[in-house]
């Protein structure tokens, strides 16, 4: 059977000379198919392209705005430290003032805590002495009290068995970069290990207050107070009578903290005081009194 072709003719313009070009129905068809395979692959490759486009612009806007809400994000952090720092200074203020004029007459959730055992002496009772030994005259606390707390009444022993990993003065603050001012002293302990009062005296806060997280403060009378900061658990209610090495909490790192360990602070008159001569007395003390904690 005869095979039909196509035939081209082409004509040179100077010489006149023809000449015929059989083409092939199959030649003719497959240049047909490729022709349109390569215009839908040109297509494809086009429509790809443009759709890369188009994600790496939405990926590049998204990126920016997510820059943006850090940027944002940082800032309210920073805001908030700051509101914190500045919430737990006015309840640190409040209780002071309400504890000052006998306003604090009664524990909240007194009964929760009435249901896991009898507080001796009871919250009242510690309340009234507390009250007592700050409004006393100094020689009448010598004659009724001084026998058994004026000896114990200075911190002498480390709260923690710990290294100091930040001392008491200028530093940089871990969290802004910045210069700051460190009211105490910070020393290294797990979390869960027992916190030991330094001295004898009347717990006068167990609460969360902010940066500080879970914060004892525990007043020995003649305007001294040590504050136990960053606890993980409360061992101690306030208006409880406790004495030195007593365990008054667990150490963890509650509040404002890059990583577990126990804020020490002494104040004196409401004044933060280097805390490193007093812990220094603790070696010394440890000789005469071998049974101390630390």
């Amino acid at each position: 059977m005869k095979q039909h072709y196509f035939v081209v003719v082409l004509a040179h313009s100077l010489h006149g000379r023809l000449r015929r070009i059989h083409i092939p129905h199959q030649a003719l068809y497959l240049t047909l198919a490729l022709a349109i395979f390569g215009s839908f692959s040109l297509f494809g490759m086009v429509s790809s392209y443009l759709r890369m486009t188009w994600k790496v612009s939405n990926y590049n806007s998204l990126r920016s705005e997510v820059d943006t809400l850090r940027a944002k994000y940082q800032n309210l952090q920073r805001e908030n430290d700051q509101k914190q720092e500045q919430l737990a200074s006015l309840q640190l203020m409040a209780s002071e003032v309400s504890m000052s004029l006998g306003l604090r007459r009664k524990l909240e959730g007194a009964d929760d805590i009435a249901e896991e055992g009898p507080l001796v002496p009871s919250y009242k009772e510690s309340i009234e002495e507390y009250n007592f030994l700050k409004s006393a005259s100094f020689s009448r606390v010598n004659h009724l009290y001084a026998r058994a707390w004026q000896k114990n009444v200075v911190p002498s022993i480390w709260p923690v068995n710990g290294r100091i990993l930040s001392r008491f003065g200028e530093r940089e603050d871990p969290f802004s970069g910045e210069g700051a001012i460190h009211a105490g002293v910070d020393i290294s302990a797990l979390t869960g290990t027992p916190v030991h009062a330094a001295a004898d005296g009347i717990v006068y806060h167990a609460e969360y207050a902010g940066a500080y997280g879970r914060l004892v403060i525990i007043d020995h009378g003649n305007g001294m107070r040590t504050y136990y900061a960053h606890l993980s658990r409360f061992e101690v209610v306030p208006g409880q009578e406790i004495r030195r090495g007593e365990v008054l909490g667990l150490s963890g790192q509650s509040g404002r903290v890059t990583a577990p360990h126990v804020h020490f602070e002494i104040r004196l008159g409401g004044s933060p005081i280097n805390p490193h001569p007093y812990l220094t007395r603790s070696a010394m003390l440890q000789q005469v009194q071998p049974d101390l904690p630390f």
